[in-house]
């Protein structure tokens, strides 16, 4: 993850995707109206998680402090292959 130019290392969980935005919980503090990349995992056919994954760009839209939950759109996106 990185929000403006500084990369953030963290991992999160997504609660809800579409193609408007993501919502996803994190103990990663970020602030609200700055840029963010980050990359989402998805399973592929076979089950097997990160086989897939976005590389996503967006802006953080707000934070809920109570879940540790962050909302952010989703304006752009790439597949990135596995190595």
């Amino acid at each position: 993850m990185k929000t403006g130019s500084k990369p953030i290392i963290g991992m999160g969980e997504t609660r809800n995707l579409s193609s408007g935005g993501v919502l996803f919980v994190s103990e990663t503090q970020v602030e609200v109206g700055s840029p963010i990349e980050y990359i989402i995992s998805l399973p592929s056919s076979s089950g097997r998680l990160g086989e897939i994954r976005l590389r996503c760009m967006g802006k953080v839209l707000r934070r809920e402090e109570a879940m540790r939950a962050v909302a952010v759109t989703l304006e752009r996106y790439e597949f990135v292959r596995a190595r």
